[in-house]
């Protein structure tokens, strides 16, 4: 019997520019289903681990241990807010995870007629967790929309937790030549040359995590993965968007940060 999944987060990287714009980077483990209100923010650069990517023998094994369950077992009410819990959550809580075994036992059988995770995960992401890597300069809507009562639970206790996460830390001055470096250690700005610094911070943010899906650090395997993002057809340019550097006062405003321009117009154009 496993353990019901709870939302975390924390900061992977803290700045703030010569003209006082904080630019933080939350690595945020939330429910899946939940995954579709948090990109409805403008204001976030993010990225999330891929179902397509991850076997699904692993997501079997995670939903196993660590469930996703509703925060609450609200009741139905008309409009968009939930109503009190039900008289019975406990034997809602088992329909629920009736349905996950049920899911569990389809996806066993697609994994052995050879279909690929791409499909198979599909079938479990109700149930399973996922990770996200955010990073925004402007976060006053979001707190104001998500952490209130009026938010579905499940998003709620996220933004509680990046909420906390946020203000619990001190931003680390960056001047104009400098960099945030999401998942770039403090050992690594003497290894790598700050261009590597960049190149290795994007690849790893493509990945939501400073290891390689074999679980080891590898700088080498990063900047691979880079010049696959970049060389790519269109590019993934995404990833490239949590690396900046700080804007000068006079410098226009691009993207969605402000006083920062990103990795991905100062090499892509766009």
């Amino acid at each position: 019997m496993g353990t019901d999944f709870h939302p975390t987060a924390r900061v992977i990287a803290d700045s703030i520019n010569p003209t006082g714009n904080r630019l933080t980077t939350l690595e945020v483990h939330l429910h899946r289903y939940m995954l579709p209100a948090l990109n409805t923010h403008r204001a976030f650069s993010r990225n999330s681990a891929s179902s397509r990517a991850i076997p699904a023998a692993r997501t079997l094994r995670r939903i196993a241990e660590h469930p996703v369950v509703p925060t609450r077992w609200a009741s139905e009410q008309p409009g968009m807010q939930a109503g009190d819990t039900v008289t019975d959550p406990e034997k809602a809580r088992n329909a629920w995870l009736a349905a996950r075994d049920a899911a569990a036992v389809h996806a066993e059988q697609l994994i052995q007629l050879g279909v690929h995770k791409s499909i198979v995960n599909r079938l479990l992401e109700p149930f399973a967790s996922t990770q996200v890597i955010v990073t925004a300069t402007d976060w006053d809507g979001f707190w104001h929309q998500r952490c209130s009562t009026l938010a579905q639970d499940d998003m709620r206790l996220t933004a509680e937790a990046m909420f906390d996460a946020y203000h619990a830390s001190t931003p680390t001055p960056v001047n104009h030549d400098g960099w945030h470096t999401p998942y770039i250690n403090a050992d690594e700005h003497d290894t790598l040359t700050p261009v590597m610094r960049r190149r290795v911070s994007a690849a790893r943010c493509a990945r939501v995590s400073h290891l390689t899906h074999a679980g080891t650090r590898d700088p080498n395997a990063d900047l691979g993965l880079y010049m696959r993002l970049i060389c790519a057809d269109p590019p993934h340019a995404s990833p490239l968007e949590h690396v900046a550097t700080p804007t000068h006062p006079d410098e226009p405003a691009r993207g969605n940060f402000t006083g920062w321009h990103q990795l991905r117009h100062l090499v892509l154009g766009h």
